[in-house]
C-alpha cells in the first residue's frame, strides 16, 4: 500500500468524536426518515467484469455442503474467527462469524464423530487490538484454521504471525491489494481484491453509466486508501482533481468535504470507506443539496448503512466482491439468526465450509489443512473457490447493488 505522499489529496479537517460507539455512528434520523426508509433494502443489480460490463452469473452449480456425508471422525479441533464484533463496524464482523457458525453447526449436527468448535476473537477492526489477539489464536493448539482477520489493516498487521505459525488465515472480507504481496504462505482471500473492485466500479460509472465528473473521497484507512487509489487511477481525468478528498475514520462532521463537492457539481461521489462514516456523509451531502449519485463499496454495503442514513441512502450504488445470499443458505441463515444474511455472511459460510471439508478429509493438523486449502477447487454459495500461489482467487467478479 502506498502512503499518502504517493497520491495528491486535499486533507479535509473535521470534528471527530472522542468516544466512538454504535450509538454515535450517525445523527439520529427524523421520524419521517425512519418511516420513509423502512422499506429500503440493498438489492443486487448486476454482476460486472473489470470493464464495468455485465457478466451473467453461472447457474446450476451445486455449492459444497458443510454437513458432508455424516461419517467424519476427528479429535477435538477448532476454527477461529477474528474481526470486529463490537464497535462502529461490528455488523461486518458479526455477519462473517454467523456465516462460519452456521457452517459449523450444520457440520456438527451431521457428524457426531467430528465436533468442531468455533472460537471467535473480537478485534474491533483495530490493527493494534488484532496484534495483541493474534498470539492467543496461534498459541491455542486446538485451533488449526482461521477465518479472518476481517479488515485490511488488521490483516496486514497480523499476517506475518499467522504465516510463521503455519495457520491458514482465510479472510472473508479484507480486500487491500498488497495483502497477497507479503510472501505469506497461509493467506487466502475469499473474494476479489480492490485491484479488481476499483477498476470494475470505476469503469461501471464511467463506461456503463456515462459519468463525466466524479469526486473520490477516501477515509485514510488501509482499505479506503487502497480502493480509492484503484478507482482514481482507472477513472483518470473523470476523477476531478479539485475534489480529490481524504477524510478520517471516525469523522462525523463532513461539512468541508460537502462544500468542496458542491463547488464542483460532480455526476457522482465515490466514498471509499465504511458505513459508520458513509451514513452521516451521505446525509450531509443530501442536506447540503447535492443531487448526484452517491456510490460506495463493500465497507458500506450493510443494512446498518441504510438504517443509519435513512432516506438519504435511497438510490445509493454499492459495489461489492461479495456474492448475494441465495437458496437454502439464505433461508437457513435467516431462521437461525433472525435476520437475513449480510455482507460477507456468504463468504464466512463458504470459507468455514472449505476448512470443514478439509477436517473431514483427515486434515486435522495445521500443515495438513494448509495443504488442503492450497489445492482446493470447489463451488460455494457465493462463487467457485480455487486459489493461486499468492492466495488470490483464480476467478474474480464484482456485484453492483442499489438501495431501493
Amino acid at each position: 500500500m502506498r502512503g499518502p505522499a504517493a497520491r495528491s489529496v486535499i486533507v479535509v479537517s473535521s470534528v471527530a468524536l472522542a468516544v466512538l460507539g454504535i450509538a454515535g455512528c450517525s445523527k439520529q434520523s427524523s421520524s419521517n426518515d425512519n418511516a420513509a426508509q423502512s422499506d429500503l433494502k440493498i438489492v443486487e443489480q448486476v454482476q460486472i467484469d473489470q470493464n464495468g460490463a455485465e457478466v451473467k452469473p453461472d447457474a446450476g452449480a451445486t455449492p459444497a455442503d458443510p454437513a458432508g456425508d455424516g461419517k467424519a471422525s476427528c479429535p477435538p479441533v477448532s476454527i477461529a474467527m477474528a474481526g470486529a464484533l463490537n464497535g462502529p463496524d461490528a455488523a461486518l464482523g458479526i455477519n462473517i462469524k454467523n456465516g462460519v457458525q452456521l457452517a459449523i453447526d450444520k457440520h456438527n449436527a451431521a457428524n457426531p464423530g467430528c465436533q468442531v468448535q468455533l472460537k471467535p476473537f473480537d478485534t474491533e477492526g483495530d490493527p493494534q487490538k488484532a496484534t495483541a489477539i493474534a498470539p492467543q489464536i496461534v498459541d491455542d493448539a486446538f485451533t488449526i484454521g482461521l477465518v479472518g482477520p476481517a479488515f485490511s489493516g488488521e490483516t496486514k498487521a497480523t499476517g506475518g504471525v499467522f504465516d510463521q505459525a503455519g495457520l491458514v488465515a482465510a479472510t472473508a472480507s479484507a480486500t487491500n491489494v498488497t495483502l497477497s504481496e507479503q510472501g505469506w504462505k497461509t493467506f487466502f482471500r475469499g473474494l476479489a481484491n480492490d485491484g479488481v473492485q476499483g477498476p470494475s466500479v470505476a469503469n461501471y460509472l464511467k463506461n456503463t453509466l456515462g459519468d463525466k465528473k466524479i469526486c473520490v473521497v477516501d477515509d485514510s484507512t488501509d482499505y479506503g486508501v487502497g480502493l480509492a487509489q484503484a478507482v482514481r487511477e482507472t477513472l483518470g481525468p473523470v476523477a476531478d482533481s479539485e475534489c480529490n478528498i481524504s477524510v478520517k475514520k471516525g469523522d462525523k462532521d463532513f461539512s468541508a468535504a460537502v462544500t468542496q463537492v458542491k463547488g464542483q457539481s460532480p455526476d457522482s461521489v465515490f466514498y471509499s470507506g465504511y458505513y459508520a462514516e458513509a451514513a452521516p456523509f451521505v446525509q450531509q451531502l443530501r442536506d447540503g443539496g447535492f443531487t448526484g449519485k452517491f456510490v460506495s463499496a463493500d465497507g458500506t454495503k450493510d443494512p446498518e448503512f441504510v438504517k443509519q442514513a435513512g432516506q438519504a441512502s435511497k438510490d445509493a450504488i454499492l459495489s461489492c466482491p461479495c456474492g448475494p445470499a441465495t437458496g437454502s443458505f439464505a433461508d437457513e441463515y435467516t431462521k437461525k439468526f433472525g435476520q437475513a444474511p449480510g455482507t460477507y455472511s456468504t463468504e464466512g459460510y463458504d470459507l468455514g465450509t472449505v476448512l470443514l471439508k478439509g477436517i473431514d478429509s483427515g486434515a486435522i493438523t495445521r500443515p495438513a489443512l494448509l495443504d488442503f486449502v492450497k489445492n482446493y477447487n470447489g463451488q460455494g454459495v457465493a462463487r467457485k473457490y480455487q486459489w493461486t500461489d499468492k492466495g488470490e482467487l483464480t476467478t474474480t467478479l464484482i456485484w453492483i447493488y442499489k438501495v431501493q
